[in-house]
């Protein structure tokens, strides 16, 4: 039996240079089945307004959507900030939780819209785990609606060697 990291985030270790380099992953779900996240610090330049006009509101005017994980690009998921996480459709960690589209008018702090996911078929995310491709630490609500320096503020919130490696240029080569 594995240990599920349902609610935690995985901060890309400096060794993936793929799709997921510096990205801070949010995971929603974890169990032998498979895992499946959302890349909480990749932005587009799409507005919400123009792509998910019903969410609009909820997410604020100006919010754009963000890149979510290389997985069905054209599905959305919105995160919100729950002020009662029971009115999540799926609650994640605390007051975070995925927004339920049959509950239209859930109470939100805040709401953050995403296009497609991170996935992971069954082992493979404890395999990763098992090559240090990924840092785990506990989420906090606040990570997943953070400006665009999210990995290096988690990596320097782990503290100890990993608050050196928060200062590591993005190609280390250029040190």
């Amino acid at each position: 039996m594995h240990e599920s990291l349902r609610g935690q985030l995985l901060i890309a270790a400096p060794q993936l240079t793929d799709y997921f380099r510096r990205t801070v992953v949010l995971v929603i779900e974890h169990t032998e089945e498979g895992a499946m996240g959302i890349v909480l610090n990749r932005r587009t330049d799409a507005e919400v307004v123009e792509v998910v006009p019903s969410l609009a509101e909820l997410a604020g005017e100006e919010d754009v959507v963000h890149d979510g994980g290389p997985v069905e690009p054209d599905s959305v998921l919105a995160l919100g900030d729950f002020v009662d996480p029971g009115e999540a459709g799926k609650q994640v960690s605390g007051s975070l939780g995925l927004l339920d589209p049959d509950r239209p008018e859930p109470e939100l702090r805040r709401l953050r819209v995403f296009a497609g996911y991170a996935g992971w078929a069954p082992g493979q995310l404890d395999e990763e785990m098992r090559q240090d491709a990924w840092i785990v630490t506990s989420a906090r609500p606040e990570d997943a609606f953070a400006p665009d320096d999210l990995w290096r503020r988690v990596v320097q919130r782990k503290g100890g060697n990993f608050a050196l490696m928060a200062t590591m240029p993005l190609d280390p080569r250029l040190n």
